[in-house]
């Protein structure tokens, strides 16, 4: 049977799941009333609440006599790091775009890839059924990028269909029957090219997908580069610098059918496959054959951009949601997720019991932070900071900078602008997209936008859509105004009390409910003015024998701003850390004790000084 290789690259929420989906149930991968969930490949649980692809998946469709090797792949720009690998194991790519969104920054990140590894795209026009959608303005953007980013003659003559991976066709024009995928299906077959690799080399495969199962261990997933594994085979495994690695056995030879994994006894070259048996090779380590003397070529990955400090919990509620809360668990979870995660970087901090922790983003760092509290870990963690890098030719010191992608109705196209001018964002391009919206496209730090999000939506009450993409490094652009506000810190351990907490909210904005347990240093809410005030949220009435009928009635709270994990950690300042447990996430400062926290706020302005 042959074979074909290709990844689904687009945008985040451009349809690239939902059309795997359709692609598998054409297929016949699923039986006739076999009831699967929406979105089938994004099956942990927190793809599915939000809604987003985080790690890449393999499936496998036949169609007709060749059998195609799926591969979806996250549509976030924090999740780059997955689309650069998997790019590395696939012969063809289908750039899927939203008829109505266009070209996006993610867009031009996967294309780019996609086009500098010599790969001839496919071009899907997806979601052609919205009602305010453009095709064939889209159809001549995909163009321009393309020009843009410097793709052959070749590449330019790219082939591309009309869809609605929702309803589950595609066509080559727009009046056509739109009845299934199968124009899809034949152009993959006809357009990206079979692997062009040696059976009879000795076998060697790249590891580009590396996960953790409860019966295997570790399972590595790639595709075979050259000869064939076969189950039990020996093999050896050479670390990216040529080093040598472990010897073993290949215990488990798994190839993908559908949503499943099923054993095989022989893979041949250019088949992806997941092997298990080896207790320390990961990405992006080569698996081969004893005789094999070099690694394979790994594909660079981008660096980090984005670094937080992960503490163990040393508050006075530490240990009582948590099961984990040790710095020997944290330390061993961090560095089994950076084998795993090539665009993630641990390395151990210089403050005790403590951690670096460097990724793309607040999103992928966030998400690492939420799996870990499900998982029963308590951390503490420090504000975000970008990793700054030292000029190879002049040495003087660049900030990462992003290219922000905003689309906002125009009457509040004026405050984004200051707002991020604010942040030292430099306008480049505004030009109207239709239905009232103007298209602004910024140049901005990265630090710029930490904390930003939550505004631009308050800003833009919740219209606004902002995509986000590293562009490369650029010279330091001075200090950024930072939080306005102050805090609220409580004085007392205990539980809130609503008496207490009635005469606080006078002095500015609550995050907690009465009957929430608080503790010393830590912050109940934000101060109206500009600078931190310690209060006493467990203070009781005082009770006396005259009572006045009613007066206790007009006590009432205002509803507290419960911030999410990602707006926590967003808002804290360099003396706040916020710490997440499986069951709450609190905001405190660094340090708890308010004479130790003076001591270090006067050393702070001496050294300013």
């Amino acid at each position: 049977m042959q074979i074909r290789n290709v990844a689904i690259i687009a945008h985040v929420d451009h349809g690239k799941t939902t059309l795997v989906d359709q692609l598998l149930r054409q297929s016949g991968a699923f039986r006739e009333h076999q009831q699967v969930a929406e979105r089938a490949l994004d099956r942990s649980e927190l793809e599915r609440e939000r809604g987003i692809t985080i790690l890449a998946k393999c499936t496998s469709v036949v169609w007709g006599q060749t059998r195609i090797n799926i591969v979806d792949t996250p549509g976030h720009a924090d999740f780059g790091g997955e689309v650069e690998r998997i790019l590395n194991m696939v012969d063809g790519a289908i750039v899927l775009v939203d008829a109505a969104e266009g070209v996006l920054p993610q867009t031009k990140f996967v294309v780019g890839k996609a086009l500098a590894r010599g790969l001839h795209p496919i071009v899907v026009v997806n979601k052609v059924d919205r009602a305010d959608a453009r095709p064939d303005e889209v159809h001549t953007e995909i163009f321009d990028l393309f020009a843009a980013l410097g793709a052959t003659d070749e590449q330019l003559d790219f082939p591309m269909l009309y869809a609605s991976g929702r309803q589950g066709w595609s066509d080559a024009t727009l009046d056509g029957p739109q009845q299934n995928l199968s124009a899809l299906f034949d152009l993959i077959v006809q357009h990206v090219p079979a692997p062009d690799l040696d059976p009879e080399a000795p076998f060697a495969m790249v590891a580009t997908i590396m996960e953790y199962d409860p019966y295997l261990g570790r399972v590595l997933t790639g595709r075979v580069e050259q000869g064939r594994a076969r189950i039990n085979l020996p093999v050896r495994v050479l670390h990216a610098n040529g080093t040598p690695g472990e010897t073993g056995r290949m215990t488990k030879l798994l190839s993908f059918r559908g949503l499943d994994r099923v054993p095989v006894e022989e893979a041949e070259a250019g088949d992806i496959i997941a092997v298990a048996g080896l207790a320390e090779a990961t990405v992006p380590d080569t698996v081969g054959a004893l005789e094999l003397s070099a690694p394979l070529p790994a594909i660079p990955v981008d660096p980090p951009t984005l670094a937080m400090t992960f503490r163990i919990n040393d508050g006075p509620l530490a240990g009582r949601d948590g099961k984990k809360v040790t710095s020997r668990q944290i330390r061993e979870r961090l560095f089994r997720e950076a084998e795993g995660n090539v665009a993630i970087k641990v390395a151990d901090s210089s403050e005790t019991e403590a951690f670096e922790v460097a990724g793309r983003g607040e999103l992928q760092l966030g998400v690492l932070i939420e799996t870990m509290r499900r998982e029963g870990f308590e951390l503490t963690i420090g504000r975000p900071r970008v990793l700054t890098r030292a000029n190879p030719n002049t040495g003087e010191r660049e900030e990462p900078m992003e290219e922000v992608l905003v689309d906002v109705d125009e009457p509040y196209s004026g405050v984004v602008v200051e707002q991020l001018s604010r942040r030292k964002g430099e306008l480049r391009d505004m030009r109207p997209s239709g239905g009232g919206k103007l298209r602004l496209t910024f140049s901005i730090p990265s630090r710029g936008l930490i904390g930003y999000h939550g505004d631009f939506l308050t800003d833009t009450r919740g219209t606004g859509v902002m995509n986000r993409l590293f562009a490369g490094y650029g010279p330091r652009k001075g200090p950024i105004e930072g939080r306005r506000n102050g805090t609220l810190i409580s004085t007392e351990n205990g539980e809130a009390v609503h008496y207490a907490l009635f005469y606080i909210q006078e002095r500015g904005t609550l995050f907690v409910n009465p009957g929430d347990k608080v503790y010393v240093g830590m912050i109940l809410g934000e101060n109206a003015r500009g600078s931190d005030l310690e209060v006493n949220p467990i203070k009781e009435k005082k009770l006396t024998n005259i009572r006045a009928a009613g007066k206790d009635d007009a006590m009432l709270l205002i509803p507290p701003r419960r911030m999410s994990l990602e707006q926590a950690i967003a808002y804290i300042e360099d003396d706040e850390l916020v710490e997440v447990t499986p069951g709450a996430v609190r905001l405190r400062k660094r340090h708890l004790d308010p004479h130790e926290r003076k001591r270090h706020e006067r050393r702070a302005e001496a050294a300013i000084a």
